[in-house]
């Protein structure tokens, strides 16, 4: 076991190495600038004042509520539908082969197209109003309403289909010789269900879940184009104040940077240790 995990992260050397340290630099630049180390403008001096007037005000606590409201909405959605659709795939042979065409074909597609699309169909004035021939004004507000609802939808149609693939993946390795051995030994399809399919998949969903959770809150594009002009998410409020024409908005920017980064890590964080507790209670 030492020698294959040796293995392992010799392997993963390549992909962390560079994104380590272009996220390193990254982070390390804003936390200076947030800090009035590396000012736009003006002499170096340490201050926590982007951090103190965004504490002060609204817009960095409404940003905060809707960003993880958001993200946990999307998150669980997105592993309900993948993770049973993962469950599902593993019934049937033939119906198995599409769903994960399906959710193959739609991980590659990017979440701005998504989002577009998810726009043009649940608009008031959208595919989905014009097929039930609603009257103008009586279609509920899905895109850029009060609950956010068109964000969420296409994070978690987008999402699920990642998690999806992660799921399949984890049950490939074992699953059916489990499955069978306990069917042998006279349980029923319920009962392999909760005993053998869902703790086998169950590492690989909180995995997906903890990844699925950071990128939504870390994403700008899709609240940009589908949200609500105020209040603003996180990221959207980072892009604001860092486009702002006064530059000393920049350094509130990155301070919203530096605030969402750390959640972000947290996440990972508390999702890693989930994934060992999960992957202990996993049958052998």
């Amino acid at each position: 076991m030492p020698a294959r995990r040796s293995r392992a992260l010799l392997l993963l050397l390549p992909a962390v190495l560079p994104t380590a340290a272009v996220l390193g630099v990254a982070l390390t630049v804003a936390v200076l600038q947030s800090t009035g180390l590396v000012p736009v403008v003006g002499e170096p001096e340490p201050s926590l004042a982007a951090y103190r007037e965004l504490a002060g005000g609204r817009a960095l606590l409404d940003g905060l509520r809707v960003s993880l409201g958001v993200a946990a909405a999307s998150t669980a959605l997105a592993l309900a539908v993948g993770l049973g659709t993962a469950l599902l795939a593993r019934t049937t042979r033939l119906g198995g082969r599409l769903l994960r065409a399906a959710a193959a074909a739609t991980v590659p597609v990017p979440h701005l197209v998504g989002a577009a699309a998810v726009g043009l169909l649940l608009a008031d004035s959208g595919l989905v109003a014009r097929t039930l021939s609603v009257a103008p004004g009586e279609f509920p507000p899905l895109v850029a309403g009060p609950w956010w609802a068109a964000v969420v939808a296409e994070y978690a149609w987008k999402e699920s289909a990642f998690v999806a693939l992660v799921v399949l993946a984890a049950l490939a390795a074992g699953e059916r010789e489990l499955d069978e051995t306990a069917a042998t030994l006279g349980a029923g399809p319920w009962q392999r269900l909760r005993r053998v399919a869902l703790p086998l998949a169950a590492p690989a969903a909180v995995g997906a879940g903890g990844v699925t959770f950071a990128y939504v809150l870390g994403s700008y594009d899709v609240a940009w184009l589908l949200g609500r002009s105020s209040p603003e998410p996180l990221p959207v409020l980072a892009y604001r104040l860092f486009t702002d024409v006064d530059l000393a908005r920049r350094e509130q920017a990155l301070a919203v940077a530096v605030v969402t980064t750390v959640l972000a890590l947290a996440c990972l964080v508390l999702t890693a240790a989930l994934l060992a507790r999960t992957t202990r209670r996993a049958p052998a």
